[in-house]
């Protein structure tokens, strides 16, 4: 008892002796010692293309040494927010934000280079660019007109370095980016998983861009919800905030005269709502920047570099308040450091996985990337490949992240959604033709594809087409593996089709021609660029007299052929190449089946190669063909010549004969760029100089034999397909004029 005593009795005394009311004091705070600095939250809005001045903006907090602990952004706020935070520096982000194609990413349609080579000859009939899927007897849309992919793979290789980071919060800048439920209309704020998803997610303009799916939920843009997340970035633990706000402006009422502009009007009032809300709430000491972009268009990614030196300067206007947070130069490269560790070399690919929801895409994505394991990953290899998966067609979404497993080894966890309008498609073609002399011409094409018919992706296509020449025609794709390079090719068609009938280059009459046709192929496709393919295929049918003497009666023909065929194709383009070659050469060989000693063999090639220097494009093309047993052909195996650059001054199908030659040098140059409007189209203005002819015998084949045309042409690049207005010139005097729509180079 006496050890309790003792120490109540000592406290005692010392209250005893303690002043009463005193209070005890920190000691004083040394002269040297630094006051803490208040910790910063940046706040970027959503914008479109005018969020190009957050980068700006960036680019000035660097130069006055202004460090930023917290960022929250929404939309492009997030790209460029989530590439600040990763450890970028503004001008960095600049160089490579200008490098961007930004147009090209918004396409959803692969680049021509990354489409098969089958998709590539669909392409030459079907240039109606219309994504169309029919389930039972309905046809389907696209939830969005751009799914994603090209963006997704643009994000993807620009936040590589922070592939590893699962939590925002481990980033060099702890960051948040924003988007909207679209079941709720409630704002998620996306703090950890994949940073690209999450700033996929946050820019998925509804309507526009498929939304993303993400853990259970439909996310959109995030401008629908909250495009200047404020509150976001108070719940970041910062004292202070600059806010940058590119949000959309208000038109006035001259401004709105169209469809367009009055919906853009309506968006921009239910965003600008809460953004009034949210800027109501900043403090004494916060910073608000508004960059003055005027009427900048939120979709014009060709103005970039005046967009960044507006937002430059917007932020040069605050530069007295924004030098208060700044720090030294030492403290501030020991800041702009903290991103270093992300710039590790990439890490060994241990293992390749399929999501569990891409179950049905499991065995071909394991043998299409199953032997990237064990190699450092090589993004620029790994997107060529999903490039070339994605060309096939059939998938919404293709995409991969780089995840550990749980014994710490980072693998590729691959995805693959299909196309949501899908698995069967429809394809349209269209062509109308009038040479302005009476004549026209019209074809309508569809092309029903129904694909993931086995485990390797076989496909079954049939092709209607009424106009001038009704064709109906099957054939089915029956690849040998999952890479789809070997495969086989049943088919069969019936088409009816008008034969000229010439005679010193005028036309005597017309034979209207009807054919039925099946056979087998066997072919390879070597990458995606060149296909070889060889076959058998049996021809019955008849001709008729249809202009001229229609006393004439009907022939029959029966025959058999067998050919092989190489092509080559890396244009860039098929309405309007500006760069790439092709390249064609068959040999066939046909014989009549109640007549085997009559037999016609035919040689044809053709080659185009296109160059390409700002906005002029220069093509080389020739083609030739050759029967080499002409005395036993039959005028339907004949090459016809005349029309648009087959000897432009001559109308079309003027000449025909056994042999043929045609070399053509044209050159185009791009005069308007197109736009945002509907009607808006690229357009062209051109020139072509030809020499060629068709000839009865080979000895007849020379250069002074072959007639000189030239043409000159204005074209439209259309959704429905190229359109031409062209005038043709022979040399001997005659002249021809051509509109048409549905024919490229």
């Amino acid at each position: 008892m006496r050890a309790p005593a003792l120490l109540l009795l000592a406290a005692a005394l010392l209250l005893a002796g303690w002043p009463a009311g005193a209070q005890v004091s920190p000691p004083a705070p040394s002269a040297d010692a630094p006051s803490p600095r208040p910790r910063v939250g940046l706040v970027l809005s959503g914008g479109g293309a005018r969020g190009a001045a957050h980068i700006g903006v960036l680019k000035m907090l660097d130069e006055l040494h202004v460090p930023v602990d917290a960022i929250a952004g929404t939309s492009m706020g997030a790209v460029v927010g989530a590439l600040y935070a990763s450890g970028m520096s503004g001008e960095q982000i600049e160089a490579l934000m200008t490098s961007v194609d930004w147009q090209d990413a918004f396409r959803d349609r692969p680049a021509r280079s990354d489409l098969s080579f089958r998709r590539k000859r669909e392409e030459q009939d079907f240039l109606v660019q219309l994504p169309l899927g029919l389930k039972g007897r309905r046809f389907v849309l696209p939830r969005g007109l751009i799914q994603g992919q090209k963006l997704s793979l643009l994000l993807r290789d620009l936040t590589l370095p922070s592939a590893r980071i699962q939590s925002f919060d481990e980033l060099p800048i702890p960051f948040r980016a924003v988007a909207t439920d679209l079941e709720t209309g409630e704002a998620v704020v996306l703090s950890k998983g994949d940073l690209a998803t999450a700033i996929r997610a946050s820019l998925s303009v509804p309507g526009l861009f498929a939304p993303v799916e993400h853990e259970g939920r439909l996310l959109v843009d995030g401008g629908i919800a909250e495009n200047l997340p404020i509150d976001v970035a108070r719940t970041m633990n910062v004292d202070v905030l600059i806010v940058v706000d590119v949000g959309f402006p208000l038109g006035t009422r001259e401004r709105l005269g169209s469809v367009a502009s009055i919906s853009n009007q309506m968006l921009a009032i239910l965003i600008r709502r809460d953004t009034t809300r949210q800027r109501a709430t900043l403090g004494g000491n916060d910073i608000l920047i508004d960059p003055p972009l005027e009427s900048a268009s939120s979709f014009d990614f060709t103005r970039f570099e005046r967009m960044i030196d507006v937002g430059e300067r917007a932020a040069a206007g605050s530069r007295e308040a924004l030098a208060k947070l700044a720090v030294s130069d030492t403290d501030f490269a020991r800041y702009a450091a903290r991103g270093d560790r992300l710039r590790e070399d990439p890490p060994v690919v241990e293992w390749v996985k399929a999501t569990p929801d891409s179950e049905r895409y499991v065995e071909p994505l394991e043998s299409l990337f199953g032997d990237l394991a064990g190699a450092p990953l090589h993004p620029d290899r790994l997107a060529k490949r999903l490039s070339r998966f994605y060309g096939q067609g059939n998938l919404e979404a293709l995409d991969y992240r780089l995840v550990p497993d749980d014994e710490g080894r980072y693998g590729l966890l691959m995805s693959a959604r299909p196309t949501s309008w899908g698995p069967n498609y429809v394809r349209v073609g269209l062509r109308l033709q009038d040479d302005f002399a009476g004549n026209s011409d019209f074809e309508a094409a569809t092309r029903l594809v129904m694909t993931e018919l086995n485990r390797y992706g076989a496909e079954w296509s049939w092709d209607l087409q009424v106009g001038g020449n009704p064709r109906i025609a099957t054939e089915a794709f029956l690849p040998l593996s999952y890479r789809q390079d070997w495969f086989l090719a049943p088919h069969a068609g019936f088409n009816v089709r008008n034969l000229p009938q010439i005679e010193d280059e005028r036309q005597v009459g017309e034979l209207r021609v009807r054919t039925l046709a099946y056979g087998l192929d066997l072919g390879r496709e070597i990458g995606n660029t060149a296909e070889v393919r060889a076959g058998i295929e049996q021809q019955r049918g008849s001709s008729r007299v249809r202009l001229g003497d229609t006393a004439t009666p009907r022939t029959h023909f029966d025959t058999r052929s067998i050919f092989g065929r190489y092509q080559y194709d890396s244009f860039d383009d098929i309405a309007f190449p500006r760069r790439g070659r092709a390249f064609a050469l068959e040999w066939r060989g046909e014989v009549e089946t109640d007549a085997p000693d009559r037999s016609t063999d035919s040689l044809v090639a053709d080659f185009r190669t296109a160059h390409s220097w700002g906005r002029d494009t220069l093509i080389g093309w020739f083609s030739a063909g050759t029967l080499l047993d002409p005395q036993q052909a039959d005028p339907r195996q004949y090459f016809p010549l005349g029309g648009f650059l087959n000897l432009s001054g001559l109308p079309p199908d003027t000449l025909s004969a056994q042999h043929y030659a045609v070399a053509r040098l044209i050159y185009f140059r791009k005069v308007g760029s197109g736009g945002e409007g509907f009607l808006n189209v690229p357009l062209y203005a051109g020139i072509s100089a030809e020499a060629g002819n068709a000839w009865r015998d080979r000895s007849d084949i020379s250069f002074g034999s072959a007639r000189k045309d030239f043409s000159v042409f204005f074209g439209a690049d259309t959704f429905l397909g190229p359109a031409f207005f062209a005038a043709g010139y022979d040399t001997t005097g005659r002249t021809a004029f051509y509109l048409f729509l549905g024919r490229g180079f």
